[in-house]
């Protein structure tokens, strides 16, 4: 994969660079800027090099111009975070000449999710480089991620870079035991990653909703508890070739309902009553799968133990969130609810490598293609 290393002389050079500024916004203001941080080295490595910037971005899945997918917010946030001003264009006709500038949510152009040619040719007028450093946009083939990589020389930005070679690094050649640790709701959404670390990991830690299709498998009762119908052959089959390597909870924290406020009760085994719902695992399983982790030489972490977001369903996810924070090998935590849950307990800058990429750094680890990764190989 080509880096930034392969560029040559960016000096007076004016850079396209897209990035994944994909962030939370509520009434106008960023409530997260951690993507935004991300790319800044990035940024300033470019600009260190004496190279003019062209920001390409996202927000959200606008159906039109709709003013709330604006990314004036983040263009000023960018702007602060950088030092310097940051100019928005409203489309790709109508780009500033200044030293870092940011073109409207790509979204809003019609074709950008198609990778249609005559908008990627668009893109490519506006420089003479092409940086792509969106690892979570990686996986679409898009217009700003796959179709301006073809037209002008390309390379990866250090987030991507970073991102890549962790994520490779896991299945090529981890520090063992490798410890993943698999939770969620739906088997059927992580079944491609079950397959990957069936032929590669020591172990696999199961939790969330998605251990329900494993019980039902096995023919434990699962009351109310969401139980993924599609997932329970899946799961038959992980159980049947992942033998002693697979780990499901012991115990079970249970709620009447998913409310905060529920009456909730722990139990020793697995078979849920009628009218409760498994909601965390419990405290010995907690304790169990904190031991592993322990002992790692790698951990790959996606997906949180239970419903972490209710106080009372968070200390599944939070034990494992502290072992993981704790584990004295090399820590991966695969975005998505688990980064969430690690910002939440203050554990985020205790991990070796955070990534910004739920769903390509998925895809990555179950060996497909990315198409804005194999555009710059």
């Amino acid at each position: 994969m080509r880096t930034l290393e392969d560029l040559g002389d960016l000096a007076g050079k004016r850079v396209l660079v897209r990035v994944d500024f994909n962030v939370p916004v509520r009434d106008g203001t960023i409530t997260d800027d951690t993507r935004i941080r991300a790319a800044l080295p990035t940024l300033k490595a470019l600009r260190g090099r004496g190279a003019r910037l062209v920001l390409l971005a996202h927000l959200g899945r606008p159906k039109d111009r709709e003013p709330e997918f604006s990314l004036k917010p983040v263009a000023e946030r960018t702007s602060e975070l950088l030092g310097v001003p940051v100019q928005l264009a409203p489309d790709p006709g109508n780009v500033p000449d200044g030293d870092v500038v940011m073109l409207e949510n790509v979204r809003y152009f019609p074709g950008e999710t198609k990778d249609d040619e005559g908008l990627a040719a668009q893109y490519a007028k506006l420089g003479d480089v092409f940086v792509n450093d969106a690892f979570g946009a990686a996986h679409r083939a898009h217009a700003s991620t796959h179709g301006v990589a073809r037209l002008l020389p390309s390379a990866a930005g250090l987030l991507l870079q970073r991102e890549v070679e962790t994520l490779e690094g896991i299945l090529t050649d981890p520090k063992r035991p490798l410890v993943a640790i698999v939770g969620g709701a739906k088997v059927t959404d992580k079944i491609g990653v079950l397959d990957a670390f069936l032929a590669r990991a020591d172990t696999i830690l199961i939790g969330g909703a998605m251990c329900f299709p494993f019980f039902a498998a096995q023919g434990h009762s699962v009351g109310d508890s969401l139980c993924e119908q599609e997932g329970i052959e899946p799961a038959k089959r992980v159980i049947a070739e992942g033998g002693d390597k697979v780990l499901l909870p012991q115990d079970l924290v249970l709620g009447r309902a998913f409310d905060a406020g529920t009456d909730t009760q722990t139990i020793v085994g697995v078979e849920v009553p009628d009218g409760w719902m498994g909601l965390d695992i419990g405290p010995r399983t907690a304790e169990r799968y904190s031991e592993v982790i322990a002992r790692a030489g790698t951990v790959f972490w996606n997906g949180p133990m239970g419903a972490f977001e209710l106080e009372p369903f968070a200390a599944g996810t939070r034990a494992v969130a502290e072992a993981v924070a704790n584990a004295p090998g090399v820590t991966v935590v695969g975005g998505g609810d688990s980064a969430a849950a690690l910002t939440q307990f203050g554990l985020a800058d205790r991990v070796t490598h955070l990534s910004t990429g739920g769903g390509a750094s998925l895809e990555l680890l179950e060996g497909k293609p990315l198409p804005g990764v194999e555009a710059l190989r």
